[in-house]
């Protein structure tokens, strides 16, 4: 896999990214909101499904809950702007930007108001989007989101993310990934034949000077703890999805949130900060339960 990685991966990173898209149930679009140039990814039909990823991720990382929720949804999940394969803003991210952004690509892809997944940095966009009183959603569901507190991650995950940031390669890469991942051979073993694209896929962008900047930008932008008196404007409801042992975003965040605002929290076993890809089946079945008792 090293060979891979330093031979040819890192030069190919659309190749990979397709490969891992093509087997999923889904269709990659590209459409222009404001001046970022947004890809996103669509499939199913019903109830408009957005998937908001994590920071220095992309739509892919969804990958493994994608094929369960098109069969009820209609699932659409862009790259952030900067991320993936979309493109970055002109100017230096703004939460304004990036909600405006956001408002521009719902209206483009959604025929009515969605659900919003938002996974870390991407809950964060999602719960400060919908604390707008004039936009419109249906419902939001938080995973192991920012936002609710001040971001504040155990000092070894910090040290390991941080080395990761400075210099991106599979070596650091692997060594960041246990801070996030509570089974990371059982995660390389479910992936399967597709865990050697994602993983050169994830280092390519990482490696990348301008996704580079994006990912601090997002993170400098939507991280921040957002008021309580904000937080309780949110009228639509919410559903908190929480890993176990989540190291950057303690679950005593979601248990103090869950109590103060009413919002059911649903903790998935056995994971760290990303249950949708640690436990596909699980964060489904979670969230079509919760759905069902608020529709």
């Amino acid at each position: 896999m090293e060979a891979i990685i330093k031979n040819e991966v890192l030069r190919n990173a659309d190749y990979y990214r397709e490969k891992i898209i093509n087997e999923l149930p889904v269709k990659e679009h590209k459409i222009q909101v404001g001046d970022i140039h947004t890809t996103y990814l669509d499939g199913g039909e019903g109830t408009p499904f957005v998937l908001l990823h994590g920071p220095g991720e992309s739509s892919i990382w969804w990958m493994r809950v994608i094929p369960h929720l098109v069969k009820k949804y209609n699932v659409i999940i862009p790259d952030l702007p900067g991320h993936g394969s979309s493109g970055s803003a002109k100017e230096k991210l703004t939460k304004e930007i990036v909600l405006d952004w956001l408002d521009g690509f719902l209206i483009k892809t959604c025929s009515r108001a969605p659900v919003l997944v938002g996974h870390v940095v991407g809950g964060a966009i999602a719960a400060n989007y919908a604390i707008q009183p004039s936009k419109k959603v249906e419902q939001l569901v938080l995973v192991d989101s920012l936002g609710l507190s001040s971001f504040r991650p155990t000092p070894r995950f910090a040290y390991q993310f941080l080395r990761f940031m400075i210099n991106p390669s599979e070596k650091s890469y692997l060594r960041f990934l246990p801070e996030c991942i509570y089974d990371v051979n059982g995660l390389i073993k479910s992936i399967g034949i597709y865990w050697p694209y994602f993983l050169a896929y994830n280092i390519a962008c990482a490696q990348h000077p301008t996704k580079k900047v994006a990912a601090k930008g997002i993170m400098s932008a939507m991280s921040g703890k957002i008021p309580e008196s904000e937080l309780a404007k949110i009228d639509k409801p919410v559903t908190l999805i929480w890993g176990r042992h989540d190291k950057a975003n303690n679950l005593k965040v979601a248990l103090k949130a869950s109590k103060k605002y009413g919002w059911p929290l649903r903790i998935i076993e056995d994971t760290r900060d990303d249950p949708k890809l640690e436990k596909p089946v699980e964060f489904v079945q979670v969230v079509e339960s919760m759905i069902a008792q608020t529709t």
